[in-house]
């Protein structure tokens, strides 16, 4: 399969139903993952991907699909699996919005706000008290034009830097810090499983 090759909420949901070596990895933030996921899934961050890319690799022999927010990070990380020589994976299509949107199950957690939300904050905070600041000191106006520079570069290339700083906050991360660790175990039971 090429990179961008996409699944639906209604086969992931069949797949998973009857495909025991199906393999959902989430790579949300942990904090994303802990307030809602798919049951089953493996959270591991987009950040940690590359760290953990030799086992994926070895773990995508089967079904693998991944998911994030909403289908971006999950593209991202299909494309560096695909680079490593890892075929057959596929994105959930829409990410956990759509199989929030279909009524799908999920396992809920300690409520927070996903990181494209987190992005929009603070961003538009930063342009906002930029505009104001800009009336005592003119200069300021520049910080809301870099900001507006970066959302429109973060557009143009699909990633974005402020949401990859945002995600290394602490209140991104799980509580121990082992989401990279307990996905690294899972992944290799995957594997022996097979």
């Amino acid at each position: 399969m090429t990179p961008s090759a996409t699944i639906d909420v209604t086969t992931t949901r069949a797949l998973l139903s009857g495909d025991t070596e199906a393999l959902l990895v989430d790579v949300r933030t942990p904090g994303e993952y802990d307030t809602a996921h798919i049951a089953g899934s493996i959270n591991l961050p987009l950040d940690q991907v590359d760290a953990h890319l030799q086992h994926l690799v070895a773990a995508a022999g089967g079904t693998m699909i991944i998911v994030c927010q909403s289908g971006n990070r999950a593209g991202q990380c299909q494309t560096r699996l695909a680079a490593a020589g890892a075929t057959g994976t596929r994105v959930l299509s829409g990410g956990l919005n759509a199989w929030l949107a279909a009524g799908a199950p999920v396992v809920r957690g300690r409520q927070r706000w996903s990181l494209e939300r987190q992005v929009r904050l603070a961003a538009g905070g930063i342009v906002l008290a930029s505009v104001i600041a800009s009336s005592w000191l003119p200069g300021a106006r520049y910080l809301a034009g870099f900001v507006g520079a970066g959302l429109t570069f973060a557009a143009g290339t699909d990633t974005c830097a402020m949401g990859m700083l945002l995600a290394k906050l602490p209140y991104n991360r799980s509580r121990g810090g082992t989401a990279g660790t307990a996905a690294l175990a899972r992944l290799r039971a995957h594997e022996a499983a097979r």
